[in-house]
């Protein structure tokens, strides 16, 4: 179930960034706000991950401290390096 969710999260990355950690109704990935983002930040139950295709990242100024930097072309290969407790936080603008 976890990998279905994440799965769907990278794939509504292609219309604007989605977070993963509060409850939503069945279908549903629940979004952050930049402003709710901000206040969890440091939370020892928040990951953050950078999901800019690689030449994006590698130009972008605007990083978040801390953030983790992933390919989204590999999900498979890093999905399951993060526990399900966590709350993921995926961004890519």
């Amino acid at each position: 179930m976890f990998r279905k969710l994440f799965v769907a999260l990278l794939m509504m990355l292609a219309v604007g960034c989605a977070a993963m950690g509060t409850s939503a109704a069945k279908g549903e990935v629940p979004r952050m706000t930049k402003e709710e983002l901000k206040a969890k930040l440091g939370a020892p139950e928040l990951v953050v991950l950078d999901v800019r295709a690689e030449q994006d990242w590698k130009s972008g100024e605007g990083k978040i401290a801390g953030a983790v930097r992933e390919n989204p072309g590999s999900l498979e290969q890093w999905a399951a390096n993060y526990p399900k407790e966590k709350i993921l936080v995926l961004y890519c603008a």
